[in-house]
């Protein structure tokens, strides 16, 4: 069994476009995902430390990540204070889950110049007023179910490292058997 390859020197976040220049195709499902539907599930931190999940939209635009909040709503003054989240796209109705589970953590960094906020307003025309986060990647994962195979498939990414594929098969834990790859991302 191989594992994953030890870091390289490059920052632990990193841009959307730095992510989708290294991965395209790892990035473009990741991006036809939260695309399939409208709201997603967003996870802040508290100012007590508890968790708080909160429905959100997300827009690519301009090379970047975007999460947008009406001003001084809960999940936007948790940001403010503490700006590491996850983020999960809508796994759609059903049980279906067409195109896996995707997840994607990292730090939402406030966006307070009035510049760029008219730029993205009339860019993006979203409902004003409204705050306004710039996302940088430190995680994204994609889950998928291979029925014939009978395994989990996950595919990881953080940014220092390669993507990474993990096959785990098995419903018990002394069957479990987890094969590591590097992704074709």
């Amino acid at each position: 069994m191989t594992t994953p390859t030890t870091p390289s020197t490059t920052s632990s976040r990193t841009s959307w476009r730095d992510f989708e220049s290294a991965h395209p195709t790892l990035a473009g499902t990741v991006r036809t995902r939260f695309k399939a539907f409208r709201h997603h599930i967003l996870a802040t931190i508290r100012a007590d430390g508890s968790p708080r999940t909160s429905g959100i939209e997300v827009t690519f635009h301009s090379g970047d990540l975007w999460l947008g909040s009406m001003p001084a709503a809960r999940k936007s003054r948790d940001l403010r204070r503490d700006p590491r989240f996850a983020l999960s796209a809508n796994p759609g109705p059903g049980t279906d889950m067409a195109g896996g589970d995707v997840r994607i953590a990292g730090l939402a960094r406030w966006v307070d110049d009035p510049a760029a906020l008219a730029h993205f307003a009339a860019e993006v025309s979203p409902p004003e007023p409204f705050d306004l986060f710039r996302v940088e990647l430190t995680e994204i994962v994609r889950t998928t179910v291979d029925e014939a195979a009978e395994e989990i498939v996950l595919t990881s990414w953080r940014p220092g490292y390669p993507a990474v594929r993990v096959q785990r098969r098995g419903n018990s834990a002394a069957d479990i058997r987890d094969t590591w790859a590097e992704a074709n991302a």
